[in-house]
């Protein structure tokens, strides 16, 4: 349909270099530094999940793993898969990197994994949704002024265009491996993926013959980010902006922007107040954003 706000993030992610910001870095010197807050997470001591003996546990299954399925690490930008990127290279440094664009991420996010991919020389292929959410968004119909007033909580099945068919070409292009990483304690669902049948290896066979790996499935949240301080590894800057916009830890989530879940965790008024153009580029296009927020 070409959106604005869609070709801006394509151009950008197109071209060979980014113009963006550092690592590490956001657009406000605003409220606490990450490289403090890191300091603090680095003071705990890792947990019997994460410490040295556990991780290299965790690299002896990641390189039987990729020597049995092939694959690729899905990063999405966010510290899970960040984490999970970092024990991968320590096994594979070439390891195959793949990132789902759905075209609505935040812009740092695009900054980063550029910047990150130069930096770690990395093997990084952008699978783009197709079509891309904010197509999807706006023929729901869901999102402009005719909509019911509760048309905000019902949820637009977005499965096949985000998850499924990109999958599905990363799959098709670099083998039936994947590595992610998604947690069991982030939600009930993710919980009894990892667990259904009595399981508790991380390990999800999918009916297609796909295999994906949680190297990190049962880390809690100050596992990660012990992990990441600890090692030094250069966070989303998104992270310290959200902080400082007063977003609980807990709703720190690095998902594409809008998808019509989240809703009523305050996530369009912390994307209006952090990102204010953004949100007015977004809100043109799906003018009920206003109303939500």
């Amino acid at each position: 349909m070409g959106y604005r706000v869609l070709v801006s993030t394509r151009e950008r992610f197109g071209a060979v270099r980014w113009r963006g910001r550092s690592l590490g870095r956001c657009g406000d010197d605003t409220g606490p530094r990450p490289e403090y807050l890191a300091a603090l997470r680095g003071l705990r001591a890792p947990s019997a999940k994460s410490s040295a003996a556990a991780i290299t546990d965790i690299t002896a299954r990641i390189e039987a793993h990729l020597a049995a399925h092939d694959g690729y690490v899905a990063f999405s930008g966010g510290k899970d898969s960040l984490v999970v990127l970092d024990l991968a290279r320590r096994v594979e440094p070439d390891v195959p990197v793949v990132f789902f664009d759905s075209g609505l991420d935040y812009p740092e996010t695009y900054d980063y994994l550029t910047e990150l991919a130069d930096r770690w020389k990395l093997d990084l292929h952008r699978i783009p949704a197709d079509p891309p959410l904010l197509d999807v968004l706006a023929a729901s119909g869901l999102w402009d002024h005719a909509a019911p007033t509760d048309a905000a909580a019902e949820r637009v099945d977005l499965q096949q265009v985000l998850i499924t068919e990109p999958a599905r070409r990363a799959h098709a292009l670099l083998g039936p491996g994947e590595l992610w990483g998604m947690r069991a304690d982030e939600s009930t669902a993710r919980r009894h993926l990892y667990t259904r049948g009595g399981r508790r290896d991380g390990t999800i066979t999918r009916a297609d013959g796909t295999i994906a790996y949680g190297p990190i499935w049962n880390w809690t949240t100050a596992d990660v980010w012990t992990h990441i301080a600890r090692h030094r590894l250069p966070a989303n800057p998104v992270y310290d902006r959200l902080t400082q916009l007063g977003v609980p830890d807990s709703q720190h989530r690095l998902s594409h922007l809008l998808d019509g879940n989240h809703l009523d965790r305050g996530r369009l008024t912390w994307l209006r107040r952090g990102w204010p153009a953004l949100f007015e580029e977004l809100a043109h296009v799906l003018p009920r954003l206003r109303q939500l927020t």
